[in-house]
């Protein structure tokens, strides 16, 4: 079976699905890649500790955003359940003595969908959203150090987030293709090279090494998934590039493939 690789996307938001050259960015990166025999999950938008597993049947998605059209909340995605995925992921981080919980009742959250939407459009490929149990980077490093055997098991792991996060600042009127303001554009070239070139250290403490951290991040839960994805390519380390860039309403859009 083809060892799958690791990603970390920005997701941007139900209104990415009106955003033409994106959607095919996503579209045409996952016609690029083996397929998977599931999806694992881990996105910006569902904390709980312990580390909790969603539904493994197919249950509503989860609409958590307020104050868009109504057609948003309309979209589907009936993506099978994985169960054996959710088996495996428990069995994995018994081994290493974690705790795992289940909310059966927990569906996909639009860090999850709305990617997916565009990726895997047939909603044929079962997925499986796990929880993040801290926001700590190096416990979530390890966390995908212990997932790392799934890709060998033809699961594509994928992190949710957004390379630049920071909607105080988030100015809508400039439009969508608008020059991003210095602290995105600062951040995001420095996870770019960091990323390139397996600067794990310094990504595990990026708060203290990255230029306008703390504007680009206010509260880290966005760039959060990328750590799962580094530790799930940490000890069989394969290519790191960064497959989709540029900006979004002057949020950094860049997403990563490991391996």
């Amino acid at each position: 079976m083809t060892r799958m690789p690791a990603l970390y996307l920005s997701h941007g938001a139900p209104p990415l699905a009106d955003d033409a050259v994106w959607t095919r960015q996503l579209a045409d990166w996952a016609a690029g890649l083996p397929r998977p025999r599931a999806i694992l999950v881990v996105s910006a938008h569902w904390e709980a500790a312990p580390l909790t597993l969603g539904a493994t049947e197919p249950v509503p998605l989860v609409y958590d955003f307020w104050g868009f059209p109504r057609h948003y909340y309309e979209v589907r995605y009936d993506a099978p359940g994985a169960p054996q995925l959710a088996e495996d992921v428990r069995k994995l981080l018994a081994a290493a003595g974690r705790p795992v919980h289940q909310d059966p009742a927990r569906g996909l959250d639009h860090g999850a969908y709305v990617p997916l939407v565009e990726m895997y459009p047939e909603a044929d490929v079962p997925v499986l959203q796990v929880s993040m149990p801290t926001l700590d980077p190096v416990e979530l490093f390890e966390l995908g150090r212990r997932l790392a055997p799934l890709r060998d098991q033809g699961v594509l792991i994928l992190g949710s987030g957004f390379t630049t996060h920071n909607l105080r600042e988030f100015d809508p009127s400039r439009g969508s293709d608008a020059p991003p303001p210095s602290w995105s554009a600062e951040f995001d070239e420095w996870a770019d090279r960091a990323v390139a070139d397996r600067d794990v250290d310094a990504l595990l403490d990026f708060r203290h090494k990255a230029p306008a951290a703390r504007i680009a991040h206010p509260r880290t839960e966005h760039f959060a998934p990328l750590f799962v994805t580094l530790g799930a390519d940490a000890d069989r380390p394969g290519e790191s590039r960064a497959v989709i860039d540029g900006y979004w309403y002057g949020l950094a859009k860049r997403s990563f493939q490991l391996g």
